[in-house]
């Protein structure tokens, strides 16, 4: 679960003459430090938890508005969606509002479309609140990356690591708490996802001060120098492409589903939740320990090619044994979703040229996003077609190989430089 490409050098204007630079481009004043931490802090957990929080609710709000498996399918793709489709105006939104006025702007709308979404009173309605709801973290993907680097300075490492660490607790946090924040109401799933709407009010403040001292800051043009080559050319990119897609497509296939495949295995509704919660909090240590094992470890191929196979081993274990232990089986497939930062730290680790690490980027995230989109509708099908979760878990299952083979050929000691070079 994780962001979307960052601003490439490409897409940025070219850098006027001091003389001739608008006022409204100028930093008015540093972000301070405790600022800067705050903002990235409360922008970063609020990322997640208005898509991951409706998976555990699914079953009452598709019940509400009498659909069936299908609408469960669209509902969990809907942030594969709005991250590969929304993320694309990133760019030229800033380019107009700035980093941190756009951040600003779309936030006010999250919050907006998060607060009237549970009120909707048709499922379409319910659809497109729900798509302009992820509009702020379809944005922020891209943006907050892009603003640490711009306002971050000697802070850059340690806000990067901030905003991943938040990133995966805001992730864990929608489904670990939607069940108890609807106290078991027939209505109550309204309240739970209206309470995500209320919280993004923080960073809306937060980031409304940072406005008055960064004013328009889109960050200004680096030397042109468009390297020649099609990442077409690149198996190492669309490798990656495949890692990124297969990996997403299990994190939201998992946020919308899993809860129904686990109270069909007898886990509470509650645990259920928690459960998803628990393989989401996995995304946590993976992006604090995978960036030094991408840099220091020997054969990484075979490490990465091992998030495949234990995503298969979890998806077998529900399967087959799901009594055994709910939590074991999470665990695993949290493991396995230490595929995620490892697709992103080895966009860098892949590249030698930072043109070519922003192109690999801005490729790879949102065709990877909108492949991985069509993972829930296929597991909506599958389960309105069988009545049965068995045929969801032997789908995911089969993904789980393609991660692993994706995975292996995207780790090998390769460069996408040399190979769009030839």
């Amino acid at each position: 679960m994780t962001p979307s490409p960052r601003i490439s050098p490409q897409d940025a204007p070219a850098a006027p003459d001091d003389s001739a630079a608008p006022a409204r481009s100028r930093v008015r004043r540093p972000v301070g430090a405790v600022l800067a931490v705050l903002a990235v802090a409360t922008i970063a957990v609020n990322l997640r938890p208005g898509a991951t929080g409706v998976g555990p609710l699914m079953e009452q709000i598709v019940a509400e508005y009498g659909q069936g498996a299908v609408a469960s399918g669209l509902l969990t793709a809907l942030p594969c969606l709005a991250f590969g489709v929304l993320g694309l105006l990133a760019v030229p939104i800033s380019r107009r509002l700035g980093l941190t006025g756009s951040l600003v702007a779309s936030f006010v709308v999250t919050a907006i479309a998060l607060l009237l979404r549970p009120g909707a009173e048709v499922f379409w309605l319910f659809v497109l609140l729900s798509v302009l709801g992820l509009l702020g973290p379809a944005l922020g993907n891209v943006l907050v990356p892009a603003w640490v680097k711009l306002h971050g300075s000697t802070r850059t490492v340690g806000l990067m690591t901030l905003y991943s660490v938040t990133l995966a607790l805001g992730g864990a946090a929608g489904p670990t708490l939607a069940v108890p924040l609807a106290g078991g109401t027939v209505e109550g799933w309204r309240i739970s996802l209206a309470f995500w709407g209320i919280l993004i009010a923080v960073p809306v403040v937060v980031w409304a001060v940072v406005l008055t001292r960064t004013g328009h800051d889109f960050p200004p043009a680096p030397p042109r120098g468009e390297l020649p080559g099609s990442l077409l050319r690149s198996p190492t990119a669309i490798a990656l492409t495949f890692l990124f897609a297969m990996q997403s497509l299990n994190a939201y296939t998992q946020f919308g589903m899993l809860p129904q495949i686990l109270t069909d295995v007898g886990v509470s509704p509650v645990g259920a939740g928690v459960l998803v919660g628990v393989i989401s909090g996995w995304g946590f240590v993976g992006g604090l320990v995978m960036p030094s094992v991408i840099a220091r470890a020997r054969g990484l191929q075979w490490i990465v090619a091992s998030f495949g196979v234990l995503t298969v081993i979890g998806y077998l274990g529900l399967l087959f044994a799901p009594t055994v232990s709910p939590l074991l089986w999470a665990c695993v497939l949290g493991l396995g979703g230490f595929a995620f930062p490892t697709a992103i730290a080895l966009l860098p680790a892949r590249t030698r040229s930072p043109l070519v690490t922003a192109r690999l980027s801005g490729a790879t995230q949102p065709i990877g996003y909108l492949i991985a989109a069509a993972g829930p509708f296929i597991a909506g099908a599958l389960l309105e077609a069988t009545g049965t979760t068995a045929s969801v878990l032997w789908f995911l299952a089969g993904t789980g190989v393609l991660l692993a083979i994706a995975g292996f050929r995207a780790a090998l000691p390769r460069t996408v430089d040399d190979e769009i070079a030839r």
